[in-house]
């Protein structure tokens, strides 16, 4: 028959604060145990010459421990001073990284971010990973949007240009878009008042995961979405009453006025060019007759007309 029985909350409670109930050890102090000589940095010029003999598979196993603990994108100079790993084969190792750390396959992705390399939850995986975090979606409210869609696109761009556009005074959103630096200052217009100039930051990247600017998506490419598409982007941003929508307010106000005059100039220039080709249709034709004239009906060796010669 086992004799064991179980602790009693006291006994529990007691062995929970362990070293510091013993009376003996109240009044000494504490043993220094962390050793005060730091560990000397490898040399550079020694993760160079390993580098060089290193395989692309160990190199891709070390970039994918630097990026894990990174909290920012690493670009590829970044990676190269801290493994000395060639350029070229950290982007060898990158891209074969990427093939096994892509979307619907892992957990975790590499993403090209904001000119460097991040790992990033796979967006699939999104709503579980807030559920566990207990953090919300971060999303924009429809004016900051639409501020920063100008922004993005018109960059550099002023406050009144912006408020020529959207027809609503935006200073608070462009101070809140300071306050999340999405955006920057760039410096000041060359104008009377030298209103201050704003454009987009790194920080903006990140949060949309582009790689640089070029990878915003051009207007055409919006207008060119399903009908389907289009309403999941109307639905994650609805348009105010009195409001246009974002792609609207990127439009310029004199844009269908410039459409009708560059119409016009088109045809115009059309017009001129059809005259200059039947112009140079009418020399040529000219020169021809005078540089290899032909002889007359009836000459020497010339076929009788409506027939062969006989």
């Amino acid at each position: 028959m086992s004799t064991n029985k179980p602790f009693t909350p006291e006994e529990v409670a007691a062995a929970a604060e362990g070293p510091q109930g013993d009376p003996e050890l109240d009044e000494l102090a504490a043993a220094q145990i962390d050793a005060d000589a730091a560990e000397p940095e490898t040399p550079f010029e020694k993760l160079v010459s390993g580098g060089k003999r290193m395989s692309v598979d160990r190199a891709k196993t070390i970039l994918e421990a630097l990026l894990f603990v990174a909290d920012r994108p690493l670009t590829l100079e970044q990676l190269h001073q801290a493994t000395g790993v060639a350029p070229e084969k950290i982007t060898q190792a990158l891209e074969k990284l990427q093939g096994e750390r892509r979307e619907g396959v892992s957990g975790i992705v590499l993403q090209e971010v904001a000119g460097g390399w991040q790992l990033r939850t796979d967006p699939d995986s999104g709503d579980y990973v807030r559920r566990f975090l207990k953090v919300k979606p971060q999303r924009l409210t429809r004016a900051a949007v639409e501020t920063l869609a100008m922004i993005a696109y018109r960059q550099p761009v002023t406050r009144p240009e912006i408020e020529g556009i959207r027809g609503v005074d935006s200073g608070a959103v462009i101070k809140a878009l300071l306050e999340r630096r999405m955006i920057k200052i760039l410096g000041k217009k060359e104008e009377v008042g030298r209103p201050i100039l704003y454009g987009t930051t790194k920080e903006f990247l990140e949060f949309f995961a582009l790689r640089d600017l070029s990878s915003l998506p051009t207007l055409r490419e919006f207008h060119e979405l399903s009908e389907e598409h289009q309403d999941i982007v109307e639905k994650e941003a609805p348009p105010k009453p009195g409001a246009a929508g974002t792609i609207e307010a990127l439009g310029d106000a004199q844009f269908e006025a410039r459409l009708a005059e560059q119409h016009a100039a088109s045809e115009a220039a059309l017009g001129e060019l059809e005259d200059a080709i039947s112009g140079a249709d009418t020399v040529t034709k000219a020169a021809q007759a005078v540089l290899d004239p032909k002889p007359p009906p009836g000459a020497p060796g010339e076929p009788p007309p409506g027939g062969a010669q006989a």
